[in-house]
């Protein structure tokens, strides 16, 4: 940990509060790439832990946030143990797409590509970097103090949210999109399941979306981060009365994205 007081610099002048935060920030980050090159160092019995537990208990993951941030004065990980299993999460049931849509091993490949870097990691910076914003802007009890959002657990939250999503619609959904109840297809049971399917990954994203944030001792009104619940259940009654397939939509894009 840094110390407390800010120690003087030659002419008698302090660093800047920003300047001190940014150093930090960039140290931190630097710790957690550093690590991804030592797999020695990564506890992934840890992760296992809490990827079983977001499905069963997820408070009890953001609990241990708590305890990291009264030990290591941080929120964020500093293991990137969990991120390199969700990535393995995300090639292996990209693979699994791959074989259920019938295509090549370039394709496959081109999908896997996709999924990573855009799916991935190109949304989730977007939305990590917008919920980081909106709750330093809008949420804070008493702005301008010392406590704010760190966009590493902006981060966090979104990877802790997206493995679940990651598990129902990517490898739950494979054994039934032409087999069991064929929900790729444009029967009512076929798309009344796959929506459904929809319905739960979404809610899961977004009710652990609100648990990330709504630990955070200095934020308010966190409520207003189920408020999209409404939305959801309004497009998933539409989505079954008008007969839109969300997992024959996602099939056929993926399948444009490799030709």
């Amino acid at each position: 940990m840094l110390p407390t007081t800010s120690p003087h610099v030659a002419g008698g002048s302090r660093p800047g509060s920003r300047d001190a935060a940014r150093h930090t920030a960039g140290a931190k980050r630097y710790k957690y790439l550093r690590r991804l090159l030592h797999v020695r160092q990564m506890d992934f019995d840890f992760a296992m832990w809490q990827m079983l537990y977001l499905f069963t208990s997820p408070q009890r993951v953001y609990r241990n946030f708590h305890y990291r941030k009264q030990t290591k004065d941080q929120w964020a990980r500093d293991d990137p143990a969990f991120l390199v299993l969700l990535s393995i999460w995300l090639c292996v049931s990209t693979m699994g797409f791959g074989l259920v849509l019938d295509m090549g091993f370039v394709e496959t490949l081109k999908l896997l590509l996709w999924v990573v870097f855009i799916d991935c990691m190109g949304v989730g910076l977007l939305i990590s970097t917008l919920m980081w914003v909106i709750t330093n802007r809008y949420l804070l009890k008493q702005p301008g103090n010392d406590h704010d959002v760190e966009w590493g657990y902006a981060f966090d939250v979104h990877l802790n949210a997206f493995y679940p999503l990651l598990v129902i619609l990517h490898f739950l959904q494979l054994f039934f999109i032409n087999h069991i109840v064929v929900i790729n297809s444009n029967w009512f049971l076929g798309y009344f399941v796959g929506n459904t399917l929809w319905l739960v990954a979404i809610g899961y994203y977004l009710y652990i979306t609100f648990l990330g944030y709504n630990a955070l001792p200095f934020l308010k009104n966190t409520v207003v981060l189920l408020y999209p619940f409404a939305l959801l259940g309004l497009i998933y009654i539409l989505s079954v009365s008008l007969g839109w397939n969300f997992t024959q939509g996602l099939c056929s894009f993926y399948q444009n994205r490799v030709k």
